[in-house]
């Protein structure tokens, strides 16, 4: 009898295939293999709604080799991921061999939160059905983005600048980093100060803060105030008011869920978030071990924001602490944490070590450096969470002299607990480790004020987001899923909207300020944060049966059009939409500057243009205010032209720097990066690297007789399966370096680490 069990991932085949028996075939469908069309909407609303799927590009064959096992199979079993974009794409491959199997009712859909040997069997021998209601909440999420998507974006498109695009989440996520940054430009620092007071009691010290006078608690201003208070304090007498001791309990924290591992991985290893999700996607699918030919599953499913620990998992991590730690660490129950109410979507697991013996020490020498980390990350949160709490002896003192109230507290550690493994220390008990009270110390001694210690501070600004804080505050107002997280923060960063400053913090682009403002002011429900949550929760009622598809697209759609139809006639038709500013034009001194973009980026203009051809390059300071920044002159070089023998020079044209002689015009010399292959074509002429408007190409020096180019940068490695002397190299906005064959039949291709600065 024959078995066909179609999964995603070739990686998946692979781990799968080690532990099932020879009557199983298994294959990949190599993620989707159906999606709305490219160049069209795709979706119709006559009496229903109908999505127009068409096959993904170059997935033919796949479908094919699908539809060929199928016809021979006795059972099909489709084992896509355990989501809604798994469902979906089981519900695809269900469509496309229904029509060739021997007997449809033998075609099943099974789910496996691991990938282990009995994960595998047991969802075997207990196959269900397609999920048709998660099959339509990802169906009304796709169509919801599409419109918005499809719809807006060519009005961005004529009213900004070519290449721009709006989402359903994406425009509310890059509309919190916006008005983060207007917060942070219009911010005016407060000044106020703290006292703290270096107390003496025979060979012992002691600092303290002041807190109080009398009941109040202060509140000091400017240094006047303080200086009124310092001088008081000197008068004073100081006893050891109170010394109160208490223990207490630092518990655990929970097992992994998705947003809280790209948090953590990026707050405790700096990691991205895409790759943190990429690196986990190895985990669970399987990585070879001690025998590279037999890949193993080291986590469950990543995708999840569920906290449930299945009872296996929890008797073998209880099992597993006694013994390593000893019983003294093991609590006497499985700690079980409660899930999110209300937003949780689909309850698997949450993220943990599928064997808790294979600890990081046992599996890093195999792994790769980055998900040796990872791993690390999970197994120690994993295990941490069902420790014992752990247990701090806390002594506060106050100190009093007159109405002036100081106080200090001291924390020591008692029990490790679950540090022992996780190990981490939040800033407020590392201050208070570092703070030594007097061991003899009593209540009601005497005490000297040897020492007074005043300081001025600054309110601070609202502090920009990192990814673990976006994905923080994302997650905290219901926006998004967090399997969709990393593609969001991709997105608004690869159509500069945003940049990333150095201390990897969102700073929006003018571009995305300027998206941002037009779409807040035309389309105010698609960007706001409470209706894109409400959103969330309506796909939720889909996936649970509780609300029909079209019910929400229709409500959506009513009140898209009509908002979409005004934006529309607001805008109007013909110039560009421009962010005016208050700076008056340096050259005919008649209108404003405006902000415009064009294809090298954001620059000022003239509102007079064409009358006034005036432009600059800009900055903004911390406040938000635009400075001019002068155009930089030619940099003379010590090279020499190779041809008259001035100096070279390096300038700034239509198309962006490059070096030519400083001779000019009667000297048109223009340096040129030279390959150290010569033309594949003619087999005579060099290849040269030259900029156009579309960016970089390669092509031979005899043109126009030899028109051999190659569009993009390349890299001078010799292809491994066709000898040729380079690879064509493409950099996406987000850093990700594709290297392929230039050769149309060649299949080579590979995928790098992102480019850094």
């Amino acid at each position: 009898m024959k078995k066909l069990i179609i999964v995603e991932s070739p990686a998946k085949t692979r781990t799968i295939s080690k532990f099932l028996g020879k009557e199983y075939k298994i294959i990949s469908t190599m993620g989707h293999i159906k999606d709305l069309p490219i160049k069209e909407l795709g979706i119709t609303m006559n009496g229903t709604i109908d999505i127009d799927y068409v096959t993904i590009e170059n997935k033919d064959d796949i479908i094919a080799n699908i539809r060929k096992e199928a016809e021979t199979a006795d059972e099909i079993y489709l084992a896509p991921d355990p989501d809604r974009e798994g469902e979906i794409i089981a519900w695809h491959i269900d469509q496309e061999i229904k029509n060739v199997v021997k007997e449809p009712g033998k075609i099943y859909r099974i789910m496996f939160n691991e990938i282990t040997k009995p994960a595998v069997i047991e969802a075997i021998k207990n196959p269900s059905n397609i999920d048709i209601q998660r099959v339509r909440a990802q169906q009304a999420r796709r169509v919801l983005d599409r419109w918005v998507g499809y719809e807006v974006s060519p009005i961005l498109w004529q009213k900004i600048a070519k290449g721009l695009s709006a989402g359903r989440v994406q425009s509310v996520t890059l509309r919190l980093i916006c008005e983060r940054e207007e917060s942070i430009r219009i911010f005016k620092p407060q000044e106020y100060w703290t006292i703290n007071g270096l107390f003496a009691r025979n060979s012992d010290q002691l600092e303290a803060s002041l807190t109080h006078i009398g009941k109040k608690k202060i509140d000091i201003k400017n240094k006047k105030e303080a200086d009124n208070i310092l001088n008081q304090l000197k008068k004073q007498s100081y006893i050891v008011d109170s010394i109160t001791d208490k223990t207490r309990t630092k518990n655990p924290l929970p097992p992994f869920m998705t947003s809280t591992l790209q948090q953590s991985a990026f707050n405790r290893l700096g990691m991205p978030v895409r790759k943190t999700m990429q690196l986990a996607q190895q985990l669970y699918e399987g990585i070879p071990l001690d025998d590279q030919k037999v890949p193993i599953a080291l986590i469950t499913y990543m995708r999840t924001d569920s906290l449930r620990i299945s009872e296996t998992a929890l008797k073998q991590a209880r099992s597993f602490i006694s013994k390593s730690y000893s019983k003294e660490y093991l609590p006497p129950h499985a700690n079980i944490y409660a899930k999110k109410k209300g937003k949780t979507q689909d309850a698997h697991e949450a993220i943990r070590p599928i064997d808790v013996t294979l600890t990081p020490e046992k599996v890093k020498k195999y792994l790769p450096p980055d998900a040796a980390k990872v791993y690390t990350l999970i197994w120690q949160r994993f295990v941490a969470s069902q420790m014992k709490s752990a247990q701090y002896a806390q002594r506060q003192v106050v100190l009093k002299g007159g109405q002036f109230i100081f106080k200090v507290t001291g924390s020591t550690l008692l029990f490790d607990g679950f540090l022992k493994v996780y190990g981490i220390i939040d800033e407020e008990e590392e201050k208070e480790k570092k703070v030594i009270i007097p061991k003899d110390l009593k209540a009601k001694e005497p005490v000297d004020l040897t020492k007074v210690l005043p300081k001025q501070h600054f309110t601070q600004p609202p502090p920009r987001y990192t990814e673990a804080s976006l994905i923080k505050e994302l997650e905290k107002e219901g926006i998004g899923r967090p399997s969709t997280y990393a593609t969001i923060l991709n997105t608004i960063q690869a159509r500069s909207y945003t940049t990333l400053d150095n201390k990897k913090r969102f700073t929006p682009t003018e571009l995305g300020m300027t998206v941002t403002k037009l779409l807040v002011k035309h389309l105010p429900d698609i960007i706001n944060v409470k209706f894109t949550a409400h959103m969330e929760e309506e796909l939720d009622k889909i996936a649970q049966g509780d609300l029909e598809r079209d019910t929400l697209l229709r409500e959506f759609y009513k009140a898209f059009k009509k908002d979409l139809s005004d934006f529309k006639k607001s805008i109007g038709v013909g110039k560009k939409h421009v962010e005016t500013t208050d700076i008056l034009c340096p050259k005919c001194k008649k209108t404003k500057l405006v902000i415009r973009f064009g294809k090298m980026g954001e620059f000022l203009g003239c509102m007079n243009y064409p009358d006034c051809t005036f432009t600059s390059n800009f900055k903004r300071d911390e406040t938000g205010k635009i400075q001019l920044i002068q155009p930089e002159g030619p940099i003379l070089l010590e090279e020499k032209c190779p041809e008259c023998g001035r100096q070279l020079r390096q300038v700034v044209g239509k198309f962006g720097p490059f070096i030519a002689c400083s001779g000019y015009p009667k000297c048109t010399y223009i340096h040129r990066e030279k390959a150290s292959f010569k033309c594949l074509k003619c087999k005579k002429g060099n290849i040269i690297k030259r900029r156009w408007r579309g960016g970089i190409f390669w092509g031979c020096d005899q043109y126009p007789e030899c028109k051999f180019a190659v569009f993009g940068d390349i890299e001078e490695t010799p292809c491994p399966l066709c000898q040729s002397p380079f690879l064509v190299k493409k950099v996406a906005k987000d850093g990700k370096i594709t290297l392929f064959c230039h050769n149309k039949t060649c299949p080579y291709k590979i995928e790098k680490e992102e480019a850094t600065a």
